[in-house]
Formats: C-alpha cells, sequence, structure tokens
C-alpha cells in the first residue's frame, strides 16, 4: 500500500530503517533516570552528557563534519564507541542506557536488561553468516568486522547498492567492554521491526525487496502482529 510521508510504519530488518526520530531515547534515560548532567547548546543541537563521576561522556553532534552524531568514551581504561547519522536509535539507546549498570548503578536494571550473549551466538540467533572475521546479515547488506588486537577490533558497516542515505557505520576501540557491544547487536540484529515516520526510511529502502513496511494506524490487528504476519506470508512465498 502507498504511504505518506508523515505516516507510521514497522520496518524490518531494523538495519534497514535509518535513524529514526526518537533520538531522547539514547540520552533521556540518562538524564531523567540517573541524573547524569548535561549541556545543550540550542543553536546547533550539540548535547553533551557526564556521568557523576566524570569517566564517561555522552555526545551528540549533529554538525559534526564527518557525520559522527554520536560519541560514548571512557576515561580510564580509554575507549570510544561512535556512530553515525543513520545508525538506528534503537541500537545505541541499547549502549547508552546500560551505562550506569556499567558504573555500578544497578537503579531501573529490571527496565534496562544487559545481555550476556556472546557475538556469534547473536549471530547465530539472527541467522548472520560468518566468513573469517566478518558476520553478515542475510540480505548482506549490514556486515559486523570483528579482529581482536586491532585498535579498532568492532566495526559494524551498512550500506545499500551505494545508496548515500543508506550508509552508516558504527565502531567500537580496544577495550571497550564486549557486552556493550553485544547490547548493539542485539538490537540490531533482532527480527523485531522499528517504527518510523515513512518519510525518515532511507529513499532506497522504501521499496527495497529486502525490507518490510507495514502501517502502524491502518493494521487490523496489532501492529506487531500485522508486521508478523506480513514477514510469515513472505517467507511462504519465497519457498
Amino acid at each position: 500500500m502507498p504511504f505518506e510521508a508523515g505516516d507510521r510504519v514497522l520496518v524490518s530488518p531494523r538495519y534497514l530503517a535509518g535513524a529514526g526520530d526518537r533520538l531522547a531515547d539514547a540520552i533521556g534515560p540518562l538524564i531523567h533516570l540517573f541524573g547524569w548532567p548535561y549541556e545543550h547548546e540550542r543553536a546547533s543541537g550539540r548535547i553533551h552528557v557526564d556521568s557523576p563521576d566524570g569517566s564517561i561522556f555522552v555526545s551528540f553532534d549533529p554538525g559534526h563534519p564527518n557525520g559522527q552524531w554520536w560519541t560514548i568514551a571512557h576515561h580510564e581504561p580509554w575507549w570510544e564507541a561512535k556512530f553515525t547519522q543513520q545508525t538506528p536509535i534503537e541500537a545505541i539507546a541499547a549502549v547508552t542506557q546500560t551505562l550506569p549498570q556499567l558504573l555500578g548503578d544497578d537503579r531501573h536494571i529490571e527496565r534496562i536488561p544487559l545481555t550476556s550473549t556472546p557475538l556469534a551466538q547473536i549471530a547465530d540467533l539472527s541467522h548472520w553468516t560468518r566468513e573469517g572475521a566478518t558476520f553478515t546479515s542475510p540480505d548482506g547488506h549490514c556486515h559486523l568486522k570483528h579482529i581482536p588486537g586491532e585498535e579498532t577490533p568492532w566495526r559494524f558497516r551498512h550500506r545499500v547498492r551505494g545508496g548515500f542515505d543508506t550508509h552508516w557505520y558504527a565502531a567500537f576501540t580496544q577495550d571497550t567492554p564486549e557486552r556493550l557491544v553485544a547490547q548493539f547487536f542485539t538490537q540490531l540484529a533482532t527480527t523485531t521491526p522499528v517504527e518510523r515516520a515513512f518519510g525518515d526510511v532511507p529513499r532506497l529502502v522504501r521499496n527495497l525487496d529486502d525490507a518490510l513496511i507495514t502501517p502502524v494506524r491502518a493494521a487490523a490487528v496489532n501492529p506487531h502482529v500485522h508486521h508478523a504476519a506480513a514477514r510469515l506470508e513472505r517467507a511462504v512465498r519465497r519457498r
């Protein structure tokens, strides 16, 4: 069915959906649930959040010259995670929301689960294939390269047919706790769809056979049930 730009839709796989419009999900819990201090530059849109002990900061900078909108850094030991503009916000939020637990703050732990599943098992459960150091999504659009010992041992890349608005990149440097990388990968690889305004879905994805896009408000049943049924119907047709 045709969609208007403002229509709310469910999109899967998640890595195809673009960034989305719920940027506050990655920062809001740190500020409102855990009381992390922050600075907001209204003119530039830049937001900087620090942990109470000053050991971790989260920065959102929509004006970054290289499109690196998100940076998370830890001081001792030093490590850094960075995400470019079109990285799905749900996967970034899965990392930022668990940072307090990393520092021993277990408040709200029942609302923010921290995965203990190894990367290889996450890949297997989500039907990603592995060749050497690279895990690849079932449709071939998204890749995780894991090379232990490198300065940046975990690198995620996504692109559809060279389309600029589909490209995003995420990287985690040496000494990043692997469970944070697993948090990101778990949210990225799950088959559960994410909600977007149709106009925010990358243009090249909107008519892509590998993407499933279903309505939120026009669904006859629960939108997620409708999406799951559509995914099953598609799988049956492709046999």
